[in-house]
Parts: C-alpha cells; sequence; structure tokens
C-alpha cells in the first residue's frame, strides 16, 4: 500500500459519483443522452467518457496527488514511467454497451504500486452493484465479500460469450457485456467460471478487475498457463494483454 495511508472511502465515494454522472445520461434500452463519436474502427466515446474522466482526474489526484495517471481519455504523460504509484482509470469501460443502452458499462479505477493493482473499486450503476477490492484483503460486491465459482470441470463451465465454436460445445453461454472488466467480475460473483479473449486490449481495461477477480480466488494468466505475471505502467498500455487471457477459479 502506497507510503501514507489512501484513504479508501474517498476513492470509492469519487468512483461513485463519477459513474453517478454517466448514470444521468444513460437510456435503458435507447441512445445515452450525449454526443458520441468513434476514436478508431469500431472505439466509440462520449462526452460523458470526457466528462468521466476530468471528474476523476480531479478528485483521484487530490486524494493521492504522489501518484501518477494513465487513462484511456487521457493524453499519456510518459513521466509515469518514473513513478512507483498510479492510477489507473477507465472512465467508462463498455462504451458501446452504455451508448446503446445497454447495462454491461462500468467506471473502472485502479490504484497500481511498483506495477502491480493493490487498491481496485468497480461501479455499475446500471446494474446497481459496486466492488471494492485490496491487496490480500479480499473483495466485496455492495459490502458482501466475493468468493468466486469453485467449478473445477472444464465441461459445463459457464462462459460470457454470444456464442462458442463447436469444440467448445460442452461449455454454456450466459449474458456477456461488453465490458471485459464486467465480464471478469462474473467470475468473481460465482456468476460465470471462466473469462477468455483473443483481443488486445490495454491496461485500463482490466486492472481493477485483475484485482476483483484475484481477491475473489480466481486466476488472471495467459492461456498457456505460464508463470507470467500482468504487471502495468508498460511505456505501451496496449502490452498488458499481448498475451490471449483467461480468468479462472483456483483449485
Amino acid at each position: 500500500m502506497p507510503e501514507r495511508q489512501l484513504d479508501r472511502a474517498a476513492v470509492v465515494a469519487a468512483t461513485q459519483e463519477a459513474a453517478a454522472l454517466a448514470f444521468a445520461s444513460w437510456r435503458e434500452g435507447a441512445a445515452a443522452d450525449t454526443k458520441v463519436w468513434d476514436k478508431g474502427k469500431n472505439n466509440p466515446v462520449s462526452d460523458i467518457d470526457m466528462a468521466v474522466d476530468a471528474f476523476l482526474t480531479t478528485r483521484l489526484r487530490a486524494i493521492l496527488p504522489e501518484a501518477a495517471w494513465l487513462s484511456e481519455e487521457t493524453v499519456d504523460d510518459p513521466s509515469r514511467l518514473d513513478a512507483r504509484l498510479l492510477w489507473l482509470v477507465d472512465p467508462i469501460d463498455g462504451t458501446r454497451d452504455y451508448v446503446r443502452g445497454r447495462s454491461g458499462w462500468c467506471v473502472s479505477v485502479a490504484l497500481v504500486a511498483d506495477g502491480l493493482p493493490v487498491f481496485a473499486v468497480m461501479a455499475a450503476p446500471a446494474q446497481g452493484k459496486v466492488w471494492v477490492a485490496a491487496h490480500n484483503e479480499g473483495v466485496t460486491c455492495n459490502g458482501e465479500r466475493l468468493t468466486g465459482s469453485t467449478r473445477l470441470d472444464f465441461a459445463g463451465s459457464r462462459v460470457p460469450a454470444d456464442d462458442l465454436p463447436k469444440l467448445d460445445a460442452d461449455l454454456v453461454t450466459v449474458t456477456k457485456p461488453n465490458s471485459i472488466a464486467m465480464r471478469m467480475t462474473m467470475v468473481a460473483c460465482d456468476r460465470a467460471d471462466l473469462v477468455a479473449t483473443l483481443r488486445w486490449g490495454n491496461e485500463w481495461d482490466i486492472a481493477a478487475a485483475h484485482l476483483v477477480a484475484q481477491e475473489a480466488g480466481g486466476i488472471v494468466c495467459p492461456t498457456r498457463l505460464s508463470d507470467f505475471i500482468p504487471t502495468c505502467n508498460d511505456h505501451n498500455p496496449l502490452a498488458h494483454l499481448r498475451c490471449p487471457m483467461v480468468i479462472m477459479r483456483q483449485g
């Protein structure tokens, strides 16, 4: 944990207030009340993403000024590479669901120390959920302590997916949120048994969810199941998901 005591309650409050800001413009089953444009192919962003980012920049930096900053919606400052502490933020993970009126989005905040997430808050107001995790202290959802999926048999495992190839016909599909972070929390909440992705991603996509899943008893690793441990604050944030990742319950 940081050199001085982190005001965890303030971090939780800031994340929930940011989520409330986003929720105010979200419309269930309809387009969000915000301007939307594309940063790249199949990569939408909205005015609300930017507003949440600005809000969290001010609040989180006031809580722990010595921590550097890395967010999906902020121009990267290379000086963060020399920092031991880092705020790692995705203002809205799952923007596609957000702008389409679906509930699979969240505000994701992680504090990283020496390359590893040590405190995380995720808020999904459209689902009425808030996750809080601390390294080696466990994780809660809406104040209730979580223990993730305990399934040991691969066959019959629940996977957040739209569909599965014939090779995986022995698996069971469950609803897949657009947010990869939200999919990871499903393992922590025992609503899924594993999550795998072949997509490239960024550190802000999964840093907080990494800690949530881990503290619920899950493993976050490449599909080759090597000894590699994903770390944060790389010079290229995309490097956090160079390998396909899988999240599963520890046996």
